[in-house]
């Protein structure tokens, strides 16, 4: 009772089918595929900034007429 055969197996196989039917199944795989494709890439290039990654935002691109620059404290 320890292990699952193979017939198990199958039977858990159509069973699975049958409820989410074959082209979900197919959109799961093909995302999971993208997702360990992009996480692949993204190990390679060895966590260099994306060309399409947005810029930091600084100060002087943030500053707006209507902003209040306030520095915060913390408490002792």
């Amino acid at each position: 009772m320890g292990s699952f055969s193979i017939w198990h197996w199958l039977i858990v196989l159509v069973i699975v089918v049958l409820i989410f039917g074959t082209k979900k199944l197919k959109n799961i795989g093909a995302d999971l595929g993208g997702a360990v494709k992009g996480f692949k890439d993204g190990v390679k290039d060895g966590g260099a900034p994306a060309a399409n990654a947005t810029p930091q935002v600084t100060a002087q691109t943030s500053a707006d007429a209507n902003t209040v620059d306030v520095e915060a404290k913390t408490k002792s």
